[in-house]
């Protein structure tokens, strides 16, 4: 499903409606897919879709009440059919082979998130699609060797990837804006320290850090005397982390590439940004174990999170979504509830919860003009044909819908060690 790591959503380049979209079969289904659109039609509480299908005959979806607009051309009925029968996976593939095309994706997304309960499973894989999907997911599960192989296959792309279009500091997950015109390096800077203003740490005292990333937020503490040690399961990570921190002259900061899961000994505080969404709900409950007997009592674990509405959650957690099948194998977003209830029987007090899903949106919107800007200069490596690059401007844009459609949100909470 997923292909090379470099060679990922190739797109064949078609355009215009063709044979396929004027066939015998695409006549059949003409009938039933329009009854699809029928549903899309009803369920648009908020926005509009203004669709041009094949053949050229153009059809409003929504309209009723002020939302998001989408323009969308449908090139061949097939679009449809895969989005029928594959949900989100199914529609990136159908965009992939050129089947749909749109100015700009995001609103789309936005609509489709924001109208969520009126659509039910209008956006999900259903049938023989769904259980292939399921069952090939379940094979990346995050055990200690599939967590490994997942997270290599999302970060191990390489640094020079990812440099050129994050911020200085190369931090990758959102940003905190706080309704200010910031720049992305300083609305980075302001998300830093707010997890270690939560961990309420002082000089000297050690933080372990779940994920650590390429290592910004473990050179804002060292800043400030604590000391890190930072857990990877990326090589690219830690080889970056381990030269940033000794061309910065800077002291008191371990990486190692180590399983959550095997952490020894205790610290002061622990801070965990965006890594939980790579533990998957089965691993839940081993993931907050480890994080309570890593602190010390009273000690603060400082934790940003990306959450999904609980009431679509069960949906989510049937289906295989785009993201899970082309870019982050064995993801999973949270439900807030049930996570929450997990930690508290861990023995971690669930303090000062702040959501900030619209600066995730922002911060998606950046990350795709540089990632833009980047393509344009050349700046990527050249090993990463046009195919992977459409496929990742496609999860960027994808998920700035989600955010802009409210149905997920990121969140700080600082959960503290009872006892």
């Amino acid at each position: 499903m997923q292909g090379s790591a470099r060679n990922r959503g190739r797109r064949d380049g078609a355009t215009g409606t063709g044979a396929q979209g004027r066939g015998a079969f695409a006549r059949l289904l003409a009938p039933l897919l329009h009854r699809l659109l029928d549903r899309i039609d009803r369920g648009l509480g908020e926005g509009a879709i203004e669709a041009t299908l094949p053949g050229g005959l153009r059809r409003r979806l929504g309209g009723r009440a002020p939302g998001p607009r989408a323009i969308v051309e449908i090139r061949r009925w097939r679009a449809l059919w895969r989005l029928v029968t594959g949900g989100s996976v199914g529609w990136y593939e159908a965009w992939q082979a050129g089947d749909w095309t749109s100015p700009d994706p995001v609103p789309l997304f936005d609509l489709f998130v924001r109208n969520r309960q009126g659509l039910g499973e209008s956006g999900r894989a259903h049938g023989l699609t769904r259980l292939a999907k399921r069952a090939w997911h379940r094979l990346q599960r995050n055990d200690r060797a599939g967590s490994r192989r997942n997270i290599a296959y999302h970060y191990d792309l390489g640094n020079d990837f990812y440099a050129p279009w994050l911020d200085a500091g190369m931090t990758y997950s959102s940003a905190l804006f706080e309704g200010e015109p910031r720049t992305l390096e300083a609305a980075q800077a302001a998300k830093l320290a707010a997890i270690l203003d939560r961990t309420a740490t002082r000089p000297g005292d050690r933080i372990l850090e779940i994920g650590c990333g390429w290592g910004s937020f473990a050179e804002l503490a060292a800043r400030h005397g604590r000391a890190v040690h930072g857990l990877t399961l990326s090589s690219e990570q830690r080889a970056h982390v381990d030269a940033r921190i000794a061309a910065a002259g800077l002291n008191g900061v371990e990486v190692s590439l180590t399983d959550y899961r095997d952490v020894a000994g205790q610290y002061d505080a622990v801070a965990s940004i965006e890594m939980v969404e790579a533990v998957g709900a089965e691993y839940w409950p081993d993931y907050l174990r480890a994080i309570a007997a890593a602190l010390k009592p009273g000690g603060r674990a400082a934790i940003q999170y990306i959450a999904i509405d609980d009431a679509i959650f069960d949906s989510y957690a049937r289906n295989v979504d785009f993201i899970q099948a082309y870019v982050f194998p064995g993801g999973m977003l949270l439900s807030e509830p049930r996570f929450r209830a997990i930690a508290e029987s861990c023995g971690l007090r669930w303090e000062d919860q702040r959501n900030f899903g619209p600066d995730y949106a922002e911060t998606l919107r950046l990350w795709r003009d540089r990632f833009d800007a980047a393509i344009a200069s050349g700046a990527l490596p050249p090993e990463f044909d046009a195919g992977f690059l459409d496929l990742w401007r496609y999860y960027l844009m994808y998920c700035e819908g989600g955010f802009r459609g409210g149905g997920i949100w990121v969140a700080q909470v600082t959960l503290v060690r009872e006892g």
